[in-house]
């Protein structure tokens, strides 16, 4: 009776042996005819036999499976990640370069397709994308610096700051090696895409004195981005932590100083907010940005004398500078509605009409003061919408009809995108 056990036993484990090698040879016939769809339907009939399989049957499994669900130019991200993961099962058998390389490749695809849905404005789904990629990529923090990136313009800000903050606090910064050489026929610097193809244009003589760099360091792009996502979830005292270490290590960045000062102002401290803008201003006093971000944030504090002072040094120190022009002219006109509405709450005595023309040379007045500064800002950038609009305006209120006319004219083209 045992003897006939034993045979039956061995009879069932050579038959489940036998259809474990027939399914594995199924799906390997179709990876090898390209019939990557049905491949995929087979896997689930070999991986059912899975936990009987000898380790050399499963070793051969897990690469065909792999190889299955990557295909050739699959854009699914599913089938993408579930090869990854069949690859990455690969590291310590003997498949293990394939597993190496087919991953590799897993990854740039399920990359590719974050792209595109980046592309596509659909910020959030590349994120998560990227971020599944990451995990395959043998710790390549590229990949989680673009999905922060994603999901900072998909406005998920607590996702974004928390891998910016993982980011800094790993010492991530981003660089990697360029390789360049100067080509010898034209005296031309060319970048190449690794140190092995430039090394060869080198022995081949069309190419000389080769040269590595670092890439810019995307540690001030984090913390700038960081900075920002602080301010917008009014963790000020945050943002200011992180400017104090920024500044300590970029010292003569005036950029990190005014935005610190705007932090104290989003505080209301102004006694903090005036002492940082003095130092910004013995820092880069002949930066014309600086001084108009600065005549910014006094416009924003109501304090339009002190906001027109930093305009009008702006364009000083840049007579091309259009938004400077701009907003002073928006100083001047900023009491137009007002004297509008006196205008329209005025009756029909004698006195009221009296009061009425004053308010229109008033408002006649500030067009005319304000009309200059919109004609420069126009000039140096012709392409300025609303500018164009307001200037055409003006010139209606004044009487200016071949004025108003010629940007008018201006204003179709650009609608137009002429």
């Amino acid at each position: 009776m045992k003897t006939r056990i034993l045979v039956i036993t061995a009879l069932v484990f050579a038959t489940m042996t036998f259809a474990q090698k027939k399914e594995v040879k199924a799906l390997e016939k179709s990876i090898k005819s390209g019939s990557y769809g049905e491949a995929k339907g087979l896997v689930g009939a070999a991986e059912a036999l899975m936990s009987g399989m000898d380790g050399k049957t499963k070793e051969k499994f897990l690469l065909l499976k792999a190889q299955a669900y990557l295909g050739v130019d699959n854009k699914n991200f599913d089938d993408l990640k579930k090869a990854a993961e069949a690859f990455d099962m690969l590291k310590d058998t003997k498949y293990a370069t394939e597993g190496e390389t087919g991953k590799a490749n897993a990854v740039a695809a399920m990359v590719n397709t974050a792209v595109e849905d980046q592309n596509s404005n659909k910020y959030e789904e590349a994120g998560k994308k990227l971020e599944e990629a990451y995990q395959y990529s043998g710790d390549n923090k590229d990949y989680l610096f673009f999905a922060a990136s994603n999901y900072l313009n998909a406005k998920k800000y607590d996702k974004a700051g928390s891998i910016f903050e993982n980011l800094l606090e790993s010492g991530y910064s981003g660089q990697r090696e360029l390789f360049y050489a100067v080509d010898a026929a034209t005296g031309e610097k060319k970048e190449f895409s690794s140190k092995q193809e430039r090394d060869f244009s080198v022995l081949s003589k069309a190419y000389i004195k080769p040269t590595k760099e670092l890439s810019e360091s995307r540690e001030a792009t984090i913390t700038n981005y960081l900075i920002a996502i602080y301010s917008l979830n009014g963790s000020n005292e945050k943002a200011l932590t992180l400017l104090d270490k920024a500044i300590a290590n970029n010292p003569n960045d005036s950029k990190l100083l005014v935005s610190k000062a705007n932090t104290y102002l989003k505080m209301d401290n102004m006694e903090m907010y005036k002492n940082t803008i003095s130092k910004v201003l013995e820092m880069d006093p002949n930066n014309a940005e600086l001084q108009y971000n600065l005549g910014v944030s006094e416009d924003q504090l109501g304090n339009k004398e002190n906001a027109r002072k930093y305009y009008q040094k702006a364009i000083d120190l840049d007579p091309k500078y259009a938004a400077a022009y701009n907003n002073i002219a928006a100083l001047i006109l900023s009491n137009d509605q007002r004297l509008m509405d006196e205008m329209n709450s005025l009756g029909t005595s004698n006195a009221d009409y009296d009061r009425y023309d004053a308010l229109k040379a008033q408002r006649q007045g500030l067009y005319r003061e304000a009309m200059p500064y919109l004609e420069k800002a126009l000039a140096a950038k012709p392409d300025y919408l609303g500018v164009a609009k307001t200037l055409y305006n003006i010139y209606q209120q004044l009487g200016e009809s071949s004025k108003a006319d010629e940007v008018k004219a201006k204003i179709d083209a650009l609608e137009q995108g002429k």
